[in-house]
């Protein structure tokens, strides 16, 4: 009977043995795959497009790069030859502002400017408020004029009310308008 129970307990040993040696042997097993390098097709083809769309970008940044020497070249010769000097002034930009309202039809109401000196551009910003009176195509012949206009504007915003004398909403508008433009600082 003692010898039945030694063997009892060396078979269940033996097979306690075994589970554990296969239990070791999934767990080395189940590293291995973890640790593998493996994509499903799925995620290769996802990180491929992300690679193609990198390489577009990366080619476009190269372009601009290239481009960057020329396009300096054609922001200061803009500079020096499209921009007035400082000295050409402020009321001759109000006085060509005027011109252009009266061909318009449109008729200033108030006009307000500031200037800011750019000293890292060698420019100085002169910002201009207006409101001005008028119908809806003389706005727009208006604005049309300062586009065409020599001098270089840049229209911020306009922002529209009507008359409160006309409520038919028929008549003259007030447009309100911000614009800026730029002078050459003297070398």
């Amino acid at each position: 009977m003692h010898r039945d129970f030694t063997l009892q307990k060396r078979a269940i040993l033996l097979v306690v043995g075994l589970f554990v040696a296969a239990d070791l042997g999934l767990a080395i097993y189940s590293w291995q795959l973890a640790s593998a390098p493996r994509t499903p097709e799925k995620e290769f083809n996802e990180q491929y497009l992300k690679l193609k769309l990198l390489n577009g970008d990366i080619k476009s940044a190269e372009a601009i790069k290239e481009k960057m020497p020329a396009t300096r070249l054609d922001c200061e010769k803009f500079e020096q030859h499209s921009l007035p000097p400082e000295g050409i002034g402020t009321s001759s930009v109000i006085a060509e502002l005027d011109d252009i309202a009266k061909k318009s039809g449109l008729q200033i109401v108030t006009l307000s400017n500031k200037s800011k000196e750019l000293s890292n551009r060698g420019m100085t910003e002169l910002t201009i408020d207006a409101a001005v009176n008028g119908d809806y195509g003389s706005v727009v012949r208006f604005l049309n004029g300062l586009q065409r206009s020599e001098s270089f504007y840049i229209v911020d915003g306009l922002a529209l009310a009507t008359e409160a004398q006309n409520q038919t909403g028929l008549g003259p508008i007030r447009v309100g308008i911000h614009l800026r433009t730029y002078f050459r600082l003297a070398a």
